[in-house]
Formats: structure tokens, sequence, C-alpha cells
């Protein structure tokens, strides 16, 4: 079974949208990406740090989704990063209301032995330097490394994030977050000036839009599926990058054609995550269900027109 690495954090969330709030429940990238790969016939582990105060139930929701969990550190003297948001009507704007670092402020990551030979690697959204102290432990030098980051850190870690696309595959950023590192307001000039920084692939997020796929002079298109109501859509982008993730692992494929369904999978699943609160939804689906919403996409997408 080929092997899947991600590296993110593991927090809880405290969520406030227009249909309602939460008290702390499960957040962070990496359970996002990895219950998102859980949906493909591959093994993963999530290297990451929690708190005392971090629930065995929720390492055991990991364990249930074939989720290795002894790259995740319990400091039981500590608690467990923290945050909280709350979004405005228009569900795509939101405002942090409180970031709390906790136990991850000191995180040094440590890779179990079993996963240095992943063929898949995904540096969730860390600190450049974190995501690069990974990078020296994988043993796999064909493994296809995904590497997600944000504008914090191009303003104050630029130097740093820079080395580390070097070392990376794919890129996969926001459209706010793809002009600022590139500096170019066209998203087409704005994905070739990243892939002279290092990575064969660049995906740029456009959020209720979909997502860009960029390789040199290939481009792909997927949309994001039209749905009436979305209830909360925190860990959305990491639950695309999981569905990206799990299915390249999966098929250990990694042209551009194989990329492009890989993109498909991750906007299918990112769609259930908006329907509910946190993990909830993303965490009980079913291969039926997956199944159906792959066929959405595909009715949403097939047309047939004759050219003269």
């Amino acid at each position: 079974m080929n092997k899947l690495l991600i590296v993110g954090t593991v927090a809880f969330d405290a969520i406030e949208t227009p249909f309602g709030k939460t008290d702390k429940i499960l957040g962070g990238s990496a359970p996002y990406i990895g219950l998102s790969a859980s949906q493909f016939d591959t093994a993963s582990a999530i290297v990451s740090v929690v708190g005392g105060d971090f629930p065995e139930t929720h390492l055991e929701l990991f364990r249930q989704h074939n989720i290795d969990v002894s790259g995740i550190e319990i400091i039981s003297s500590g608690k467990t990063f923290f945050w909280s948001g709350r979004y405005h009507n228009d569900m795509n704007t939101r405002d942090t209301l409180s970031t709390e670092l906790n136990v991850l402020s000191d995180f040094q990551p440590v890779v179990p032995s079993k996963f240095k030979d992943a063929n898949v690697v995904v540096l969730g959204n860390l600190h450049p330097l974190v995501q690069s102290s990974v990078l020296n432990q994988v043993t796999n030098k064909e493994a296809l490394v995904i590497l997600d980051t944000m504008n914090f850190w191009m303003d104050n870690t630029l130097e740093d994030l820079i080395k580390v696309i070097k070392r990376v595959d794919v890129i996969t950023i926001n459209d706010e977050e793809a002009r600022q590192l590139s500096g170019q307001s066209s998203l087409v000039a704005a994905a070739r000036k990243i892939h002279t920084m290092g990575p064969k692939y660049v995906v740029i997020k456009k959020g209720e839009h979909g997502a860009l796929l960029f390789s040199g002079d290939n481009v792909f298109f997927a949309p994001a599926l039209p749905l009436e109501e979305v209830f909360d859509p925190t860990g959305a982008g990491d639950t695309f990058a999981g569905g990206f993730a799990g299915f390249l692992s999966k098929t250990n494929n990694f042209t551009f054609e194989n990329m492009k369904k890989a993109v498909v999978y991750g906007s299918a699943l990112a769609s259930f995550t908006v329907e509910k609160f946190g993990t909830e939804r993303i965490s009980n689906l079913s291969s039926k269900e997956v199944f159906e919403r792959l066929q959405m996409f595909k009715n949403l997408t097939q047309f047939d027109i004759e050219l003269t």
C-alpha cells in the first residue's frame, strides 16, 4: 500500500457563522487533510503536536480512518493550539477572534520511521522552517511534495518560504496569496512566475469559484459545486488538499492528466465539508455519497458541442 505523510496543525476551533456557533471542536489543517484522504486506499500518518487537553476520542477517530497517530506528539503539561473565528454573511470573509499557539509554538516535527518513505508528502500550513525540517527527514527522493502556505508566512518569513518552495513539486494557495507571492495581478502570469521558484505544478484555489491547475503551458479548471447553503467554510481548502493528495498517493501517478482528476476529487470532497461545522461531515462520508457527488461534478462540466 502507498503511504501519505501529512504535516500540519491539530487544533481546537470555535466557529461562528450566520447559521450558528460552536464551542471547541476538532480543527486544524491535518484532520481535514487526513479525513479527506482516508477516502482512498492509501495509508496515512499525521505529524503534529497537541496538549494534554486533547481527547483520546479524536485520536481514535483518526485510527478508525486508517490514519497513523504515532507522529502526533502529546505534551501533557501543555494546551492544544486554539483558533476562534466569526464569518460574515457572505461566508467568504471572516474575523479571527483568537489565536493561541500553545504547544505549537515550540513544535519540532518527528516523522515516524515507517512513513519516511511515503510516496506523497503534504506540508500543511506551518512555519517554513518546520516544513523544511520534515523534508530533511523524508528518505524517498521520488516522493511528490505538496506545500500549502499563506500570506502570513509571506509577510514574516519570506526568505525561509522561498527556500522551501524550491524543494516542492506542487504548491496550493488561494488567488490572493498567488498574487502576493508572485507580484502579478493575472493568475496565469502569477502561476508562471511561481513555476520559476521551483514547483512543477501550481494549484490556485478560488473558494466558491473553483480551482485552477497550472503546469507549464497546461491549464485546467475545476468549478466548485454550486451549493444552496454553505454552513461552515472552515477547512474546505485543507479538505481539497486531502482529496487531491489522497488520490495521487493511491494512484502514484503524477502526470498532468492525473493531476486533473485529483483536482476534481479534491473539489468534490471539499463540497461536503462546508455542509456542517468542522470535520463532522467529512468524517462520516460513505463511498456512495462520494460517487454521487463526483457524478454531479461530471454532469456540471460535461457537454457536447459541434465545432465547425
